[in-house]
């Protein structure tokens, strides 16, 4: 695991100091998502897989980690949009959300050549669902289905089944704006990203992970890069510049930053932000076809006034980035670097590891665990069902009750904190 952590250091930090910093930017449109939200997000099993969901909720509390906001998915596998319809008011008004996403489309379309029969019933099951969600007066953003990565390709992914998927989005698109909602298109994004894997690399490769359906973590980290931006998601975090021989901080914009010591050649100081990068490691390979990472995450660094030459950043004691002098004069981002490595890399797991374990609550104690289960007939012979569903009832919510203690677990690991940089010369550490 250190092995491949450092090999990830490594190469981030080669690929990352390739590209330019990202200045700070104003946001065209306000982010979708609220202080004080209750998010349900609701699909079929590409939902229910958490994987883009846990994404989503990951890149929206790391950088609103100040906000209180609430998350919940409701995807069933197999499910169509008819079905989350029928299943609208016990699955999504049951948390009284305030806003929702929809996904689906990946088996509405039953896996063959476009037709009316299957579209007209996608978009009843969409306008069910949205005539609900205006009713309760939830907020909507409708998800395009994402296309398959398979082998039945030729010069581009545009052919079988995502013939019919590229009709299915733009049915979402007709209903996002027949009711007011955002339209949320992954279908084409992710499926530039397939055209560039395949020029790239001509003999097919599956670049996402899992199956043709479902994705592994490198295509659900498209999927939820696509999703944000499409939700208007701010990809500044924060930027500061010090210079070394005024013994300054310059500017600091989203963070704290206070000078411990700088001498002609080094830099020591606490940055505390009021933000956190992130992407999930596993879907790393993602990176040689999309740049996810950087898009997603502006977290800056300018230090001016060095020596010439090469230089070690160290955040909490542990290496993340090289740079030379040049380029922290230049400005530089360090968000590859320090989700690698180091203190900041470490809170931000520290999160993750909360929302996956409310997460995994929710779906294995009380949503797959218990509302979808399946009771034998010959139960019914010992209990009645009348008092079956009681006893369900009240264990459903007996477990529900217990959701609050585990969003404040996400809501402590989220309490930002400073972290200490060192910039030292790169021979100092290769004398060590």
């Amino acid at each position: 695991m250190l092995r491949l952590r450092q090999w990830c250091l490594i190469v981030l930090t080669c690929f990352a100091s390739t590209l330019p910093a990202p200045r700070p930017r104003a946001e065209s449109a306000e982010f979708f998502f609220k202080d004080g939200d209750v998010v349900v997000m609701i699909g079929d099993s590409i939902t229910e897989q958490h994987l883009y969901s846990n994404y989503v909720e990951m890149w929206t509390v790391t950088r609103f980690p100040h906000w209180k906001l609430t998350f919940r998915n409701v995807g069933i596998g197999g499910d169509t949009s008819g079905g989350g319809n029928a299943r609208f008011a016990r699955d999504v008004l049951a948390f009284k959300p305030t806003a929702m996403t929809v996904d689906f489309g990946m088996n509405d379309g039953r896996y063959r050549a476009f037709e009316e029969a299957t579209f007209n019933p996608y978009m009843n099951g969409l306008q069910g669902m949205a005539d609900q969600a205006r009713a309760a007066s939830i907020r909507t953003a409708w998800i395009t289905p994402q296309p398959l990565d398979d082998g039945a390709q030729g010069p581009t992914a545009l052919t079988g089944y995502n013939l019919t998927l590229e009709k299915f989005s733009d049915g979402v698109k007709t209903i996002a704006e027949k009711n007011g909602g955002i339209f949320v298109d992954q279908f084409h994004p992710y499926l530039t990203v397939l055209d560039r894997a395949r020029k790239q690399h001509p003999k097919y490769e599956r670049i996402t992970g899992g199956d043709a359906v479902h994705p592994g973590p490198p295509g659900q980290a498209l999927m939820a890069a696509s999703i944000l931006k499409g939700l208007n998601f701010p990809s500044f975090i924060s930027s500061t510049e010090i210079d070394v021989k005024s013994k300054k901080v310059v500017s600091q914009t989203n963070c704290k930053v206070e000078v411990e010591g700088a001498a002609e050649n080094r830099l020591s100081f606490n940055r505390t932000d009021v933000a956190l990068p992130f992407f999930p490691m596993e879907a790393f390979s993602i990176l040689e076809f999309a740049s996810i990472l950087d898009d997603l995450n502006e977290y800056q660094l300018k230090v001016t006034g060095l020596p010439e030459g090469k230089y070690e950043i160290q955040v909490g004691g542990k290496v993340v980035a090289e740079r030379t002098s040049e380029q922290l004069a230049n400005g530089v981002n360090l968000a590859a670097g320090v989700l690698a490595n180091g203190t900041i890399a470490d809170q931000v797991k520290e999160v993750r590891a909360a929302i996956e374990k409310k997460n995994r609550f929710h779906h294995q104690s009380i949503f797959r665990g218990i509302v979808l289960t399946s009771v034998p007939a010959w139960v019914h012979e010992v209990i009645s069902e009348g008092e079956l569903t009681a006893k369900r009832n009240e264990l459903i919510q007996k477990r529900l009750s217990q959701l609050p203690a585990l969003d404040e677990e996400v809501a402590k690991a989220l309490v930002m904190k400073p972290h200490r940089f060192d910039i030292v010369p790169k021979a100092d550490s290769d004398d060590r």
